[in-house]
């Protein structure tokens, strides 16, 4: 959702209560100073700006700069198994099927083994492990993998 300013000559208490209302974010009246509407558009984009970092556990991805730590360490993680982590994290607790992960972690049309799934799930255990994560991947068979 794009955030909505209003920039209005109606000086109005009634206009102003309005147009908030009605779903707008902010309220400038004419005349005004190109600066103060460029600092209120600046604020209200960083506002509306999407969450980079999304946690599970004791873990915090981070989308920005693909990076995932806990509270003692950093994790370092290929693409491929960000993705994979990403996607798991946020089915919260859900069992994600195998061919949503693929279709998560790879291009569109790579030819991905079941082998080659498993092994990345592999690495991503160890690697938990390693970094002392509270968290585990487990493996619901023949459905799919959760992240508990």
């Amino acid at each position: 959702v794009a955030p909505v300013i209003f920039l209005t000559a109606r000086h109005q208490i009634t206009d102003r209560l309005s147009g908030f209302a009605a779903g707008g974010d902010d309220y400038l009246l004419k005349p005004f100073h190109l600066a103060e509407l460029g600092a209120r558009l600046k604020a209200l984009l960083k506002r509306a700006a999407p969450a980079t970092a999304l946690s599970a556990g004791d873990l915090v991805l981070d989308a920005a700069d693909h990076s995932v730590s806990t509270p003692g360490a950093r994790i370092a993680l290929s693409p491929t198994e960000f993705r994979l982590l990403a996607t798991l994290s946020a089915a919260d607790g859900t069992i994600v099927r195998r061919r949503d992960l693929v279709r998560a972690a790879w291009p569109e049309g790579a030819q991905v083994s079941d082998n080659t799934l498993d092994q990345y799930l592999s690495r991503l255990r160890r690697k938990l492990r390693q970094a002392g994560s509270d968290l585990t991947i487990g493996t619901a068979r023949g459905i799919g993998h959760r992240l508990s």
